[in-house]
């Protein structure tokens, strides 16, 4: 299918050179051949269940594009999700672990940027394949106060801090936003995005757009206009909320009390903050897209649209947080429009925060669109993820059984000791320090309320590719696809 469509292209634009019209060749004959323009919108703490609350992003995204069913993050904390979303890589690979911690060399922004880990992400992969790039929102936890600019970035407009009353990096030079309904923070974040896309049409260059809300992220402050939006709205009560029995669970759930009126209430109260935090983020989906149309530039685009980790919100006794290796914590939004993707279509395919790397760097250094082959060989990894491509075109073949979840204790995980777990399409097997051990049958289990470990041990096949995800790397003796796969 793909060197049909090379072939075509190929075709039209020596038609359409023959005949002369190469100073005014159509915009649709320019598509067949121009590199994709990308626009990555990543939420913060969203649930993949919280897209019932945008039915903007569900309209211009999810019924024009593709949603996928089985996203997940590898370690479902902010930080290691955003470095494993900018290198491609497992956390045991790009070594950044938990968000900002004194304590552990594997925190934050600063584990990053020491570890040189700026120097090659998809930032600078694009940025030398000819795009223009740009960073909206936020970055990496620990990133704040300084007016240093990673490489790669030809825009930079990094925040940190509340909804209001906030700061942020624009392009080196430290700005401080107010308490005025115009300097809530996703809707200038929108502003600047916008103001990128238009320039960049312009300059006709193909753009990279990082889009980093802070929402629903605590305290999930609306903007102002949202409030009340979802008044007496509940957080969802899926079997595993307030589970009844957890005498089979490691110590730190078993020991957790079950939730009384008080912890139910405030649970509920942060659900409708949340989903209020989100309407400004619809909105932003909805300008951005329409921003595209307008410029000409949507036909042209991949939008995406995730989130770097979940929340709880009192499944398994748990009132809030994340970090854990649970369905609430790893499990993702996904959607994806653009050229060639079918509009309401819908894949079940594993898919992880590994892949965007070498998803956007597949569809800008395609045949139609060649990268420099001295881009690519200025790489110094490949990544552990794999490209979406084929998933997207829906002519997919060979494909991941099995993803790795990963994650030094954290603060966040409520005293969760790290932990490697291995999940499949129907089963997820974690081991965590210290020895416990948890394993759930997902097709008959899907709210992981039953730990069989104890009366049906995990398969032997299961264990060892779990060992194998555990120590993969793209030079080592088994790769992270090799593993995935179950080879």
């Amino acid at each position: 299918m793909r060197k049909v469509a090379v072939s075509l292209a190929a075709t039209v634009l020596v038609v359409l050179l023959s005949l002369g019209v190469s100073s005014s060749m159509s915009g649709e004959a320019k598509a067949l051949t121009a590199k994709p323009n990308f626009v990555f919108i990543l939420t913060d703490d969203m649930r993949k269940d919280d897209l019932k609350y945008m039915p903007k992003t569900k309209e211009q995204l999810k019924d024009t594009g593709m949603t996928f069913q089985n996203a997940f993050v590898s370690n479902a904390l902010c930080c290691p999700a955003r470095a494993t979303i900018m290198r491609g890589q497992y956390s045991h690979n790009n070594k950044v672990w938990t968000n900002e911690n004194a304590d552990d060399p594997g925190a934050g922004w600063h584990a990053y940027h020491d570890q040189g880990d700026e120097q090659d992400n998809v930032a600078t992969r694009l940025q030398a394949a000819g795009y223009s790039t740009g960073l909206f929102g936020k970055y990496l936890n620990g990133y704040q106060s300084t007016t240093e600019i990673p490489p790669g970035w030809d825009r930079w407009f990094a925040t940190w801090g509340d909804y209001f009353n906030y700061d942020a990096n624009d392009d080196g030079t430290l700005k401080h936003f107010g308490n005025s309904e115009s300097d809530y923070r996703t809707d200038v974040i929108k502003r600047k995005t916008k103001e990128f896309i238009d320039q960049s049409a312009t300059q006709g260059k193909p753009f990279f757009a990082y889009v980093t809300p802070k929402a629903p992220h605590p305290p999930a402050t609306p903007a102002p206009r949202d409030l009340h939006t979802y008044d007496g709205l509940k957080a969802p009560r899926w079997p595993a909320f307030n589970e009844a029995d957890v005498s089979d669970k490691p110590s730190w759930i078993s020991q957790l009390p079950r939730l009384n009126a008080n912890a139910k209430a405030r649970i509920d109260s942060r659900a409708e903050n949340r989903a209020e935090s989100l309407q400004a983020v619809d909105d932003l989906v909805e300008e951005v897209v329409g921003k595209l149309e307008n410029t000409g530039a949507m036909s042209n685009t991949y939008v995406f649209f995730t989130s770097d980790n979940g929340f709880h919100h009192g499944e398994h006794r748990i009132t809030d947080g994340k970090a854990r290796p649970y369905e609430e914590d790893i499990r993702m939004p996904l959607l994806v429009r653009g050229p060639g993707v079918a509009a309401g279509s819908t894949t079940g395919k594993l898919t992880l925060n590994t892949d965007y790397v070498p998803t956007f760097t597949d569809l800008a250094c395609s045949l139609s669109s060649p990268c420099d082959s001295q881009v690519t060989q200025n790489w110094t990894y490949v990544p552990d993820g794999r490209s979406l491509r084929p998933v997207l075109e829906g002519n997919v073949t060979a494909w991941r059984s099995a993803i790795l979840l990963e994650a030094h204790k954290t603060p966040e995980g409520g005293g969760t000791p790290a932990s490697y777990g291995i999940r499949t399409t129907d089963k997820k097997y974690i081991e965590y320090e210290g020895g416990a051990r948890e394993l759930y049958d997902l097709k008959t289990d899907p709210y992981e309320l039953t730990n069989m470990y104890k009366v049906t041990p995990p398969s032997a096949a299961l264990v060892s590719q779990l060992q194998a995800l555990k120590n993969c790397k793209y030079n080592g003796a088994v790769t992270c696809q090799a593993a995935e796969e179950g080879q």
